[in-house]
């Protein structure tokens, strides 16, 4: 595996953050703010950097390499696998008829099964219901492929988010990434470090991702009571204090941020779905908690390996970046020390994560977690 990463800033021109060598056909990963990337030069640009590369694009809140986090800036990690093959595969949920869990399901379905190892997916986050993509991708594959990723981000915006794969990127759109060979070794693990607190209530109404009710009381009328004066920042001060899930069906709890509010109807839209008759509570956490989560999920993830990683692919979630602020490079830090700083290390922050919960293949999409993706031929 080799790898070359380089970085642009609005302010200056690519600056190699490695050794500048000849990649053969790589596959050309393309993570930055949306402003920069909504470019109609950027494909051009970029594949004039790498005239054989295979080149996905999505927009992040902030780009993650081993040295750096940075929210205005594009970054490339450009890989030649020299055992691993790969084939993209793309669906667009503006399409008519649109359907998060059929277009998770079709979208893996295109991937020859045969030897399909592991999938890395960047989806289009604005539009989306991450809970049903990933369903359906899982349905798919009868449950029996790794696949992490992310949705893609637009900082605290909320405005748009997109992505696309050799061409300029566009909304709506969700990229996927099969790798293919035996020699591939692909490890994972995701942790959160949040707490929840304060009394544990029951969704008595809720339609897909939008909690319209909260033990029969609105929902939106309940939280912004817990949040006080923080309410009138909403919907970016719910970013802090995001709801734990249980439901009777899963062995674990799930954290769902809230990226949005309907005043009109009283009601909070989630970043996934929350069944009715589910529990929820509120979260929080501090930057410490946040750092030592990190680095467990580091731990994990580098426990279950047999050869040493050569990539670490890591998605945050925005609403850890706004805990972290200044501090923001630390949860990375962690990462590195555990893996060492040897390792290229490529990842956004996003407006959710997907990965299986730990020990377990099904992929599920989280929020408010460090995911560690680890490869290796």
């Amino acid at each position: 595996m080799k790898i070359v990463q380089l970085t642009k800033s609005n302010t200056q021109d690519w600056k190699y953050l490695s050794e500048k060598i000849k990649l053969i056909k790589p596959l050309v990963l393309v993570f930055g703010n949306r402003y920069l990337l909504d470019n109609e030069t950027i494909y051009a640009e970029i594949k004039a950097l790498f005239p054989d590369g295979e080149i996905v694009f999505g927009s992040s809140c902030a780009d993650i390499t081993a040295n750096s986090v940075n929210e205005n800036a594009i970054t490339i990690t450009a890989i030649e696998f020299e055992k691993t093959s790969f084939i993209v595969k793309t669906s667009n949920v503006l399409n008519v008829d649109f359907d998060s869990f059929k277009t998770g399901h079709d979208l893996i379905n295109q991937f020859p099964k045969e030897g399909l190892k592991y999938a890395f997916v960047v989806s289009e986050g604005s539009f989306i219901n991450g809970s049903a993509l990933t369903k359906g991708m899982n349905q798919a594959t009868e449950n029996n492929l790794l696949i992490t990723g992310a949705l893609c981000g637009d900082s605290d915006r909320f405005e748009k988010t997109i992505a696309s794969y050799n061409e300029n990127p566009k909304p709506g759109e969700i990229v996927a990434i099969g790798f293919y060979g035996d020699s591939l070794e692909v490890s994972f693990s995701i942790y959160g470090g949040w707490t929840p607190f304060g009394p544990e209530r029951m969704v008595t109404k809720s339609e897909g991702n939008i909690l319209y009710e909260l033990d029969n009381l609105p929902a939106l009328d309940i939280y912004k009571k817990y949040l006080g004066e923080k309410s009138k920042e909403l919907p970016s001060a719910a970013l802090l204090y995001p709801l734990n899930v249980k439901t009777s069906s899963d062995k674990q709890s799930i954290v769902r941020t809230i990226i949005n509010i309907d005043e009109a109807k009283n009601a909070m839209i989630l970043a996934g779905d929350i069944p009715e008759n589910s529990k929820v509570q509120l979260m929080m956490t501090n930057v410490d908690n946040i750092a030592n989560a990190s680095e467990r999920a580091a731990k994990q993830a580098l426990d279950l390996r047999e050869k040493k990683p050569e990539l670490a692919m890591l998605v945050s979630c925005i609403g850890r970046k706004l805990v972290l602020d200044q501090r923001v490079e630390e949860e990375i830090e962690e990462v590195t020390q555990v893996i060492g700083d040897d390792i290229a290390v490529t990842g956004f922050y996003s407006y959710g994560e997907i990965a299986p919960f730990h020990g377990e293949v099904s992929c599920q999409l989280h929020n408010q977690t460090m995911t560690v993706t680890l490869l290796s031929e």
